[in-house]
């Protein structure tokens, strides 16, 4: 078998890895690496803030105005969203943004921060004001 036959086979045993539903981490390599490579970045643009694929990120890229006065580092709370649908579709919380939203206004128990939850499927959320 050649270099490139070999190539070939680990390239479709990528893609054929990818076809299945993707359990990593948030923030880890493996969920940067969708992105870069465009695979899920070309269905869903991203506008480069909060994580990979975050709340934030996909409504930026998509002309949805959400506030995100510290750039989407988990370092505010404008970015809050209440999720109505799908909260089973998002990443798990982290410590870090449940520290933080202690402090949002009009705080839920569906409550999260746009710029850390990652979309993994279908979501509705609102935009308090």
């Amino acid at each position: 078998m050649g270099e490139v036959d070999q190539l070939d086979d680990a390239v479709h045993h990528r893609v054929a890895e990818r076809d299945q539903p993707v359990d990593c981490p948030v923030g880890e390599p493996e969920d940067q690496d969708l992105y870069e490579e465009g695979e899920a970045a070309a269905e869903y643009p991203l506008a480069d803030h909060g994580k990979p694929g975050s709340l934030l990120d996909i409504a930026l890229a998509h002309d949805v105005p959400l506030e995100h006065n510290c750039g989407g580092s988990c370092a505010c709370t404008t970015c809050h969203v209440v999720v109505r649908e799908g909260e089973e579709n998002l990443s798990e919380m982290q410590p870090d943004e449940e520290d933080r939203l202690d402090m949002a206004e009009g705080l839920t128990i569906h409550s999260r921060l746009g710029c850390q939850a990652v979309v993994r499927g279908n979501v509705v959320v609102e935009i308090p004001k």
